[in-house]
């Protein structure tokens, strides 16, 4: 068998604080000086029955991730290996989703926080020679306002070495999806795709909402549209790519096991489907692992997980050249 870590990918959704390791939280902690509680750090993240798992028991352990990010030293250095660890995974390109309020109060406001990242993003792709791309995410559970500010600054901040994409993340259950459409208005005015999360937590009465009001170019998620084959046929017909994450999906209890991710439902009806870790930290798998679960639980072939790669640089928001470069790359592991 071929070896997954080799093969060239894109990595399309990953979060700031959720993209870092055990080790590396631990740094962090130890330089803002905060004690971790045993649970967060001894590596059994959300192994936990399949009756305990969901948002809330996630959410709790993620906020206490993300306490002891306090410092621009801290944002940077989560940037910084976020590039090095996808490298290790034969990333190409990584589109790395982060809500700038967490960490806006310690380096002095939204802006500040979106210039520091944007800035260690393009010195971490020199360094890696991985494209790390920046897509600016507000939060479902913040008021639809404070979305619509975030938005103005990212679409301030957009262009291909700024960012690239506007999100809207955490809590899928949380406030009513369409009012966070003037949001996603003043982002698309400015050239910026929505990459929304919907339909993981929520099935498909939701992702049609997303759909209807966000108009997504990608949907954070989705892998619940293969409860409905109308909406799915829709969805490939628009052309709007799924970032499927298999491991979150067992791991907040949407599926009670690996091998009842419908990843190939999704493929096998025409969806583009981008593979994702998600959160790392949390979830204790990486992106390859995603490909290696494909492989090893749902039985895609060396063929077939190729196809998935070339289906996340297609999806991915990198230049023309770039992705043409990448996939012949992939043909190139595949002849291997």
């Amino acid at each position: 068998m071929r070896e997954l870590r080799s093969l060239p990918k894109a990595h399309l959704h990953l979060h700031f604080t959720g993209s870092m390791s055990i080790a590396s939280l631990q740094y962090l902690a130890d330089l803002a000086g905060k004690p971790l509680p045993d649970f967060l750090i001894d590596e059994n993240g959300l192994l936990v029955p399949f009756n305990e798992r969901g948002w809330f028991r996630f959410q709790r352990l993620y906020d206490m991730a993300r306490s002891v990010v306090t410092s621009e030293a801290a944002m940077r250095f989560i940037v910084a290996q976020a590039a090095r660890d996808d490298a290790a995974e034969g990333s190409r390109r990584l589109e790395l989703q982060v809500d700038p309020s967490t960490y806006a109060p310690f380096v002095g406001g939204l802006a500040p926080a979106i210039e520091i990242i944007l800035d260690e993003a393009a010195r971490a792709s020199a360094e890696t020679g991985v494209q790390v791309a920046i897509i600016v995410a507000a939060s479902r559970v913040r008021h639809p306002l404070d979305a619509r500010t975030i938005a103005r600054l990212a679409a301030r901040h957009a262009g291909e070495n700024g960012v690239v994409a506007f999100g809207l993340s955490n809590n899928e259950r949380s406030g009513t999806t369409a009012d966070w459409e003037p949001a996603f208005r003043i982002a698309r005015q400015a050239g910026l795709p929505g990459v929304p999360h919907g339909g993981e937590l929520l099935g498909p009465r939701h992702v049609r909402q997303v759909v209807e009001h966000l108009q997504p170019a990608r949907l954070g998620h989705g892998v619940r549209a293969a409860e409905d084959p109308r909406l799915l046929d829709d969805l490939v017909a628009a052309g709007v790519a799924l970032e499927l994450c298999p491991t979150s999906n067992v791991h907040l209890g949407v599926y009670q096991h690996q091998s009842d991710v419908p990843l190939r439902r999704l493929v096998d009806a025409g969806a583009t489907v981008a593979l994702g870790a998600d959160d790392p930290l949390l979830f204790l798998s990486r992106l390859t692992d995603q490909y290696q679960l494909a492989r090893d639980e749902l039985g895609f072939s060396d063929d077939e997980l190729a196809d998935l790669a070339r289906s996340s640089i297609s999806a991915s928001l990198a230049s023309e050249s770039d992705k043409a470069t990448w996939l012949a790359e992939v043909d190139a592991w595949l002849a291997e």
